[in-house]
């Protein structure tokens, strides 16, 4: 019952201060109505008043309290919308036929019902509606002549249709509102998220990248200078060479790492080189023939032109990889790179001899793993593991995608 007698609505000060005002507003728009309809001023024609019955009315005080039992509970109309509506309907409707020649404004009843249809929603609007319907249509009017009473009665009840309507309209549209602005918050949040999510995988990819470089480059430094240790007595002039090899691998190390440091400045236009793809695949065997590994580079059945760069930028991160691990982890002899492609996809088939090793190559996920993951980021295939006759072998296919990705 609580629910039904009170609208449980924070009420603000100013809510308070804009109801106070309406109930006034209400209560003089009802008086300067009845002054009017009571004078010359509407029916200028002295027979027509007369038929009328609006000769000499002047309406008295009672008419004006009335007025006000109509319209000053406005005041509570939004904290009490049920019982507001019901009393100033009822006192509306009891002393409609109670003054000659007069007849109530319909001002307060339709701004209390307009609060019900938007305050209380669609079923308790068309109760409300029914019942004032009701009530205009059974209840006795003061006027003398049918016509006039005819017009009285469908004008009230038009009032009371468009107030239910208008209350049902506003609240409508401010559900509309509410919802359109949760789905923009929730849009904002999934947008926010989203960005989240791109700037973990971004972290992640630039670990990873920074792995490669860094493991390849410095298990290159280090066979040089082993090199040149070995050889620095007997060998002087090779002892510089090597030395030489580990300062630029060291050297094109740092400027992979600062050219990517670059591209995550905001402020500034990183001016880097295109990122390396295949084209490079010859510096990784020369990589790994320095490293004692004997070579084999197959590139023939591979069309640099036809794959997007993406998809040849990748195979080149994993190639590299996968070289790291031959040095590092393989203690092999020889070993075979071989790109090809098989119809939409590119392939990357890396093997050696040695001695072979498990899935966690190398520590912190970078390895095998760092592998996998960027072919599955593209969709494709990847195997890696220890082959049968000996050895290790990384297997990769990558889809060459749509056509409009682009190319090298």
């Amino acid at each position: 019952m609580e629910n039904f007698l009170v609208n449980n609505r924070p009420m603000s000060p100013k809510d308070w201060g804009i109801d106070v005002a309406l109930a006034v507003a209400a209560l003089l728009f009802g008086c300067v109505q009845l002054m009017v309809t009571s004078s010359s001023l509407v029916v200028h024609d002295l027979a027509l008043r007369q038929y009328l019955g609006t000769v000499n009315v002047v309406p008295d005080a009672s008419v004006f309290v009335a007025l006000a039992l109509t319209t000053l509970p406005l005041v509570a109309r939004r904290r009490f919308p049920w019982p507001v509506f019901l009393f100033v309907m009822v006192v509306f409707l009891g002393l409609q036929s109670s003054f000659r020649g007069l007849s109530l404004t319909m001002i307060g009843p339709a701004v209390a019902l307009y609060t019900i249809a938007s305050e209380r929603g669609r079923v308790e609007a068309l109760v409300a509606a029914v019942l004032a319907v009701g009530g205009l249509l059974f209840v006795d009017m003061s006027a003398r002549t049918a016509s006039l009473i005819f017009f009285t009665r469908f004008q009230n009840i038009a009032f009371a249709a468009a107030a239910a309507l208008a209350g049902y309209a506003y609240r409508t549209h401010r559900a509309y509102v509410v919802e359109t602005e949760q789905r923009a918050l929730e849009a904002e949040r999934a947008c926010g998220e989203e960005a989240a999510r791109r700037v973990e995988e971004a972290r992640v990819r630039i670990a990873r990248e920074v792995h490669d470089i860094t493991a390849h480059s410095l298990s290159a430094v280090s066979i040089q200078a082993a090199a040149a240790e070995r050889l620095i007595d007997r060998d002087p002039e090779a002892a510089k060479q090597a030395i030489a090899t580990a300062r630029t691998t060291a050297k094109d190390a740092l400027e992979e790492i600062r050219s990517m440091i670059g591209v995550l400045r905001c402020d500034d236009v990183a001016e880097t080189e295109p990122t390396a793809g295949t084209e490079r695949m010859e510096d990784l065997a020369v990589y790994l023939r320095n490293a004692g590994v004997e070579t084999i580079l197959d590139r023939g059945g591979y069309d640099r032109s036809r794959v997007p760069a993406y998809v040849d930028v990748a195979l080149y991160g994993i190639a590299r990889e996968a070289a790291t691990n031959i040095v590092r982890h393989a203690d092999a002899r020889t070993a075979v790179m071989r790109l090809t492609l098989d119809g939409s996809t590119a392939r990357l088939d890396i093997e050696d001899d040695g001695r072979g090793r498990g899935d966690a190559v190398t520590p912190g996920g970078h390895g095998i793993a760092g592998m996998a993951e960027r072919v599955g980021l593209l969709d494709g295939t990847f195997w890696a593991g220890n082959r049968a006759q000996g050895g290790f072998a990384v297997r990769v296919g990558l889809p060459l995608g749509g056509t409009g990705a682009s190319h090298v």
